[in-house]
């Protein structure tokens, strides 16, 4: 019973999972985000592609 007591009572791993759980949030936050905005993007991203395909015709 003592040993489940001073389980109960270690922290030791608090500060890990508190960081692990934060950078889950920020993981799925990004992901969010990149969904959202996916046209955008994949716009963004063609554009420049257009822009060396011309530059490099000339």
């Amino acid at each position: 019973m003592k040993k489940f007591m001073s389980f109960l009572k270690d922290e030791d791993g608090q500060g890990m999972v508190e960081y692990a759980i934060i950078i889950g949030l920020i993981a799925v936050a990004a992901i969010v985000i990149l969904i959202a905005m996916r046209n955008r993007i994949s716009n963004l991203f063609g554009k420049a592609s257009n822009g060396l395909n011309q530059a490099d015709a000339d």
